[in-house]
């Protein structure tokens, strides 16, 4: 049965378009058949990206396609295991009929406030149209300290929120790695790679495609 993840948010420049980068690397490293969905054509980030990659001959190569209609995108999965939808920055009613069909909603966050509140009122906004809450877990991005990150981390906790494990710090070398259509957990710092991994483990854990969590933790510990 195919996954659906698709990264939200009502804002641009969080993160959402990094993390789908960094799933769909992995879970194509795993071996799994992966999709990503671009619904956002006009700006193309994820589709630029991948175009990149292949100038880059970066493997393994990510299959992206672009869509402006929800209903089209989702009719248009076939047999894949895991089909990745990057979103606009906004909280429309097609962002809503994505909430409804996703097995996992990931909203990126820095830890501002100004970040913050707006993503919990997102994901609040979602479950008051029906979304349960299950389907949601923040992704805590853009961090310049690890208080600073677990202080975000307990503020959403404490709203009773699940919030994905680790944190992807600002720095040069996540910049560098994604000009080069690299993802997070291809930068040229293992300890920066590492990092990525454990929040993309954790994601992949979180929909049930244990392989591809397993070989990211094997990474981290050295061993794989």
């Amino acid at each position: 049965m195919t996954k659906f993840v698709a990264f939200i948010g009502q804002k641009g420049g969080v993160g959402k378009s990094t993390l789908a980068r960094a799933l769909a690397a992995s879970a194509l490293g795993a071996g799994y058949a992966v999709k990503t969905v671009d619904l956002d054509p006009q700006q193309a980030t994820i589709t630029v990206w991948a175009q990149a990659r292949d100038r880059y001959r970066v493997s393994p190569s990510i299959r992206v396609e672009a869509f402006v209609s929800v209903k089209d995108a989702f009719a248009a999965a076939s047999g894949e295991e895991l089909v990745i939808i990057d979103t606009p920055g906004s909280l429309s009613n097609e962002i809503a009929e994505v909430a409804g069909r996703a097995t996992l909603l990931v909203q990126p966050t820095s830890p501002t406030v100004d970040d913050l509140y707006p993503g919990v009122l997102g994901f609040k906004a979602l479950e008051n149209v029906g979304v349960p809450r299950d389907k949601f877990a923040f992704a805590l991005c853009r961090t310049l300290a690890d208080d600073e990150a677990a202080d975000a981390r307990s503020y959403l906790k404490g709203l009773g929120f699940a919030v994905l494990a680790g944190d992807v710090p600002e720095h040069l070398d996540y910049r560098k790695a994604m000009n080069q259509g690299r993802a997070l957990t291809e930068a040229s710092q293992p300890s920066l790679s590492a990092r990525a991994e454990t929040m993309i483990a954790d994601l992949l854990g979180r929909i049930g495609m244990e392989q591809a969590a397993r070989q990211g933790k094997l990474r981290r510990s050295g061993t794989g």
